[in-house]
């Protein structure tokens, strides 16, 4: 079974309008869409904007549905000069990017995990590549494979975006991968992050760039992760 979760109803709707046999469930706020996609077992939880949502939505649904690998997929700011609007960012890495103990000699972005403290979560390979190759066969050339970096807020401005980059060498930012990330990877579940850029390092207003290309971004991001459904 493939998990797949997004946060808002535009990154996930896509997907669970193509399931058949449906059902769902609410776990812990989360609404959780079971089904399957192409004879492939599959369930989409929209887990809403931000890191905890994130996290309850993947905790849940590793704990009831034991999914062999969970797909975050969705829209992202790029944090990338060559990164632009209705770009696809697959993440090779995540980065906590808000999370900040240096006060007490920490490396920026330390997390800390029961048997370590690391900064980069790595993704699993395989899914990457899975993905990559979702991007060839529908025909999407314009996607890059590095770092995504996730804190709890909107990354507006040319100068906060750079500094993501030159910090973590990121790519992207967004608001739920990393944790996503974290639960997975205390839970040993291979996950990966695919992003679709919405807004990007420009002199445009960030803000105006998100209202006006989500949607587009998103219905990308949704065509990428069905194509993936086929290849599994």
């Amino acid at each position: 079974m493939i998990g797949i979760i997004g946060a808002m109803d535009i990154e996930v709707n896509g997907i669970t309008e193509k399931m058949t046999d449906k059902e769902t469930k609410i776990i812990s706020g989360t609404k959780f869409t079971y089904g399957k996609i192409n004879n492939t077992e599959c369930v989409a939880a929209k887990c809403g904007i931000g890191k905890v949502n994130a996290a309850i939505a993947a905790q849940s649904m590793i704990l009831t549905y034991h999914p062999a690998c969970i797909i975050n997929t969705g829209i992202g700011g790029g944090t990338g000069k060559d990164i632009h609007i209705g770009s696809i960012v697959i993440a090779k890495n995540v980065v906590q990017h808000d999370m900040d103990t240096t006060a007490v000699g920490d490396e920026p972005a330390t997390l800390f995990f029961p048997q370590e403290n690391i900064v980069y979560i790595p993704c699993d390979s395989m899914i990457t590549e899975r993905l990559e190759l979702a991007c060839e066969r529908v025909g999407e050339k314009n996607y890059t494979v590095g770092t995504i970096a996730t804190g709890d807020q909107f990354i507006s401005g040319t100068g906060k975006r750079l500094l993501l980059h030159n910090q973590f060498n990121a790519l992207a930012c967004e608001m739920e991968g990393g944790s996503i990330g974290h639960v997975c990877y205390i839970n040993h579940t291979p996950f990966a992050i695919l992003r679709s850029v919405s807004d990007s390092v420009s002199s445009e207003d960030d803000a105006v760039e998100y209202h006006t290309f989500s949607r587009m971004a998103a219905e990308k991001a949704v065509k990428i992760v069905l194509e993936f459904l086929q290849l599994c």
